[in-house]
């Protein structure tokens, strides 16, 4: 049965351009992936590029059918990726490693979604989790692309595991939050980033992130990494 949903934001294309992010959030995890990759809500495949290896086998899940057509035209040569349209309770294989970039907020039930992904994880395999931070910071962009609210550092640090233990859990995009004050006074009524704001925060502001995310020991940000190991 199809799983047929459609996607609320416009932003998808917008960051697409925002490759140095992407990169950047890949070296922050790279180290706790695998080589059998599920990556839930992967959207139009623009974080997929960063993590492809030949020797991989990667599942791409996406419920949006217009996404699901991208993805199909873009990894039509890659023989190891898979795309399905399937929540992620549906998958009777295990992975060892499971992403959801910037999809979490997206779905209601987000800890029982948590749990969900941790039964599909084989035995040290790896939860990577990027999400956006501070509910203070909810904006009518939030509300525009579907989020149902941002994070807090402790929201993770509260949950409860049977077999798994949270190993990483630490803020990114310092320039990011510094930024949205910036915004917030001279654009508090923008629904959306222009397409020149997002290169601008990518080329010229994401370089400065990476080295006041090291600066603040990564206690600062926009956004919020978590790793959770299952046992």
């Amino acid at each position: 049965m199809n799983n047929i949903l459609k996607y609320p934001g416009k932003e998808l294309a917008l960051f697409d351009q925002a490759k140095f992010w992407r990169k950047y959030v890949y070296l922050l995890t790279k180290k706790f992936f695998g080589k059998n990759i599920l990556e839930v809500g992967a959207g139009i495949g623009s974080f997929t590029s960063n993590y492809y290896k030949e020797d991989s086998n990667i599942t791409l899940t996406e419920l949006d059918q217009n996404n699901i057509e991208i993805l199909r035209k873009k990894f039509a040569n890659k023989k190891n990726i898979l795309i399905e349209n399937k929540f992620t309770n549906k998958f009777e294989k295990k992975f060892d490693t499971i992403i959801y970039m910037s999809v979490l907020e997206h779905i209601e039930h987000d800890v029982s979604e948590i749990n969900i992904a941790l039964s599909k994880l084989e035995s040290q395999g790896y939860l990577i989790i990027l999400v956006p931070a501070h509910n203070y910071m909810y904006s009518q962009f939030d509300k525009e692309i579907g989020h149902f609210k941002r994070y807090e550092i402790d929201f993770f640090q509260n949950l409860k595991f049977n077999n798994s233990k949270i190993i990483k859990c630490f803020m990114t995009d310092t320039m990011g939050w510094i930024l949205y004050y910036l915004n917030k006074i001279f654009y508090k009524n923008e629904k959306y980033p222009s397409k020149l704001k997002i290169f601008l925060w990518d080329k010229l502001f994401v370089p400065f992130t990476i080295i006041l995310d090291f600066l603040t020991l990564y206690k600062m940000g926009k956004n919020i990494i978590v790793i959770i190991r299952k046992n």
